[in-house]
């Protein structure tokens, strides 16, 4: 039997629910890879998801993991490697192998936006040249070696790509997300109009009421918080907060999600979850 949460007046949030391509189009291409982000442009997706981590020579890549043994042919941590030999390595052949397993080896992998591994720079070109509005949600990855130069440089590269100050149109199309309250508080201090998104995986007891780090306008709840805890997503809002909820791919999941009113789903799936929305 479903359970009948009740629908939240949706003002002053969005007329609808945000779909966020986690990682890009993750399902359908290899997490991180230019070829993801295209195809979840492709998709629909209002917004990119991407998390970045700072190379040992300064630069801003799209990579989950501090190492990159589990999604490229390489071994090491990402801080400690320079981008140069991280474009040596081949980021999306561990995608194209296990969703192939047990069929023939007759693809090769030649595709630099499968394999190739991204800066955020590059994410923020193509995001340029989408044709429409596409937003950015950029997870800041800590604890690294580079601390605040994570978010110093993500600033000066906002910057220049003009995605640091509101508008007459509202904030700007880019969010920076972390689960650390300090990386957002570095972010808030040299860019105060950027919003801020504090992720949790677990709900404590300081934040079961809506709450958030000062400074702090968006909860960011992984999908298992409204599973055991569905009135936070009311707390939140009663508390001035929109809601966006990670990682949501499971049909029933989405349901829970439309159903409580969030402001944004966070997914691997973006057109299946846009068209279970209605909103294709």
């Amino acid at each position: 039997m479903t359970t009948a949460y009740p629908l939240r007046d949706r003002t002053p949030g969005p007329s609808r629910i945000s779909v966020v391509a986690h990682r890009g189009a993750s399902e359908d291409a290899p997490e991180h890879t230019l070829a993801a982000y295209r195809r979840a442009i492709e998709d629909g997706a209002d917004a990119l998801e991407c998390d970045v981590r700072l190379t040992a020579d300064g630069h801003l890549v799209c990579v989950h993991d501090r190492r990159v043994n589990r999604t490229s042919n390489g071994r090491g941590a990402v801080s400690a490697l320079e981008l140069a030999d991280l474009a040596a390595l081949d980021f999306g052949s561990w995608k194209e192998d296990e969703d192939t397993a047990g069929e023939a080896p007759d693809r090769q992998h030649e595709d630099p936006e499968r394999t190739s591994v991204l800066t955020l720079e590059r994410l923020l070109e193509l995001v340029a040249d989408a044709g429409r509005r596409v937003e950015l949600a950029i997870e800041t990855k800590h604890p690294t070696r580079w601390a605040g130069q994570v978010e110093e440089r993500l600033v000066a590269l906002l910057t220049r790509f003009g995605h640091t100050k509101a508008s007459a149109d509202g904030p700007p199309a880019v969010r920076v997300m972390s689960f650390s309250a300090r990386s957002l508080h570095r972010v808030r201090a040299a860019a105060p109009d950027i919003p801020g998104v504090y992720l949790m995986q677990f709900l404590t007891p300081r934040h079961r009421d809506g709450r958030l780090p000062p400074g702090v306008g968006i909860a960011g709840p992984g999908v298992r918080i409204l599973r055991a805890h569905p009135e936070y997503v009311a707390k939140a809002h009663r508390a001035g907060h929109q809601v966006h909820v990670w990682t949501v791919n499971d049909e029933a999941d989405v349901e829970l999600c439309e159903r409580l009113g969030v402001d944004a789903i966070i997914t691997n799936r973006p057109k299946q979850v846009r068209a279970q929305l209605g909103l294709d």
